[in-house]
């Protein structure tokens, strides 16, 4: 998970209060989609959302504990859907499970491309994209090469694992970008497919001998 931010309020047990916690959070993602997060103070976001500057700061102690949580709340979509689609791997090809795999991360990445953007800009990130995203996922990756590939050395399996949530992290969010045609966009996930399935192809079989 990621780092808990200084001053982060309890979150709310009754339903009224969650809702009015999820609608500050959709309204500051809009803004920060919008405005950026820089250009958007937490008083623009209390007038848009229609609630008291006071409310706002009931659930959150500033800017950079909203910005905290739309991170965690894009992370844990994501986390969802790639478990979802990581289910039965063993079922499919490598080429079907990791262009499934692409296909859905790009499919959270562009339905929120607008915020995506705003926390490029606003977060620190290094070539994967968004830091937080390789711990969070390391565990369901390297459960997935064990899946395809079998038995073999763990230390092994655990840089394959980062190579693979960096190369293909890097590549979803490159071309989930709003600028990127959608036909693009696919022709770009298949690629990045085959390429990381080939590889996975090979080291199963050097795995094999």
């Amino acid at each position: 998970m990621p780092a808990k931010a200084v001053g982060q309020r309890r979150r709310p047990t009754q339903e009224r209060a969650k809702a009015t916690r999820e609608h500050i959070l959709d309204t500051a993602a809009e803004l920060f989609g919008e405005r950026g997060i820089a250009n958007t103070s937490t008083n623009r976001i209390a007038a848009k959302a229609g609630v008291s500057i006071g409310t706002v700061y009931r659930y959150f102690s500033d800017r950079s504990v909203i910005v905290e949580e739309l991170l965690g709340r894009l992370l844990e979509n994501i986390e969802q859907r790639f478990t979802q689609r990581v289910f039965g791997v063993s079922e499919e090809s490598i080429l079907a499970t990791v262009t499934g795999i692409l296909e859905v991360i790009s499919d959270e990445l562009v339905a929120n491309a607008e915020l995506v953007r705003a926390l490029v800009a606003g977060v620190q990130f290094y070539s994967s994209g968004i830091p937080e995203f390789e711990p969070r996922l390391r565990l369901l990756v390297k459960v997935m090469v064990i899946q395809m590939l079998g038995p073999g050395d763990d230390h092994e399996y655990d840089v394959m694992t980062f190579v693979l949530i960096n190369t293909g992290f890097a590549a979803v969010l490159r071309v989930s970008a709003l600028e990127v045609d959608p036909r693009e966009r696919r022709e770009a996930i298949e690629m990045t497919a085959r390429m990381i399935a080939a590889w996975t192809e090979a080291e199963r079989k050097a795995v094999a001998a």
